[in-house]
């Protein structure tokens, strides 16, 4: 991909408490500050109660028109915690390394992050990730994957070329 490029971003927050005009939504901003860091262009921003059905509707209403999409909220082992069982069924495929370093990372923090349920994916050319609800918890898991995440798009857009790996330090 050229440097011009741009991608197409959306963020869904998926929680009970923080819906509405005036809810507050740390972890939601992280994800979207973030995001004009790629470059990209936010072409959905949405809010969903913690339900399979809302959680799904959003993500189909989403994920239709952008590269990456990124929630927060869900991924804890709470009876409400569902976005893990609303996302999987509708991934053409996972990308466990990606959930699987988020929660790595996390473990420098605290031993909680053995608890998150988040999960990566693809559905139809656009890159899928859950992510807890916790705006510091948004930020890590984004630190985690952020370095992979321009080649993961590229590659999702069919741009095979690899760069090559950086040297370790001496």
């Amino acid at each position: 991909m050229n440097d011009e490029h741009r991608w197409r971003a959306a963020e869904i927050t998926v929680s009970d408490s923080r819906r509405g005009i005036d809810a507050d939504d740390r972890s939601g901003d992280v994800i979207v500050a973030r995001f004009a860091l790629l470059p990209s262009d936010v072409v959905a921003r949405e809010s969903v109660p913690d339900d399979l059905e809302s959680i799904r509707a959003a993500v189909r209403r989403c994920a239709e028109h952008a590269d990456v999409l990124i929630l927060t909220g869900g991924t804890g082992i709470g009876p409400r915690d569902v976005t893990p069982q609303a996302l999987l069924p509708m991934f053409d495929y996972e990308v466990p390394g990606m959930a699987e370093v988020m929660r790595h990372d996390g473990l420098k923090s605290t031993p909680h992050a053995m608890l998150s349920r988040q999960v990566v994916g693809v559905m139809t050319n656009c890159l899928v990730l859950s992510l807890p609800g916790s705006p510091n918890a948004v930020a890590e898991c984004l630190d985690a994957v952020w370095p992979a995440l321009p080649h993961a798009l590229a590659l999702l857009a069919g741009d095979t070329t690899h760069p090559e790996p950086s040297s370790p330090a001496s």
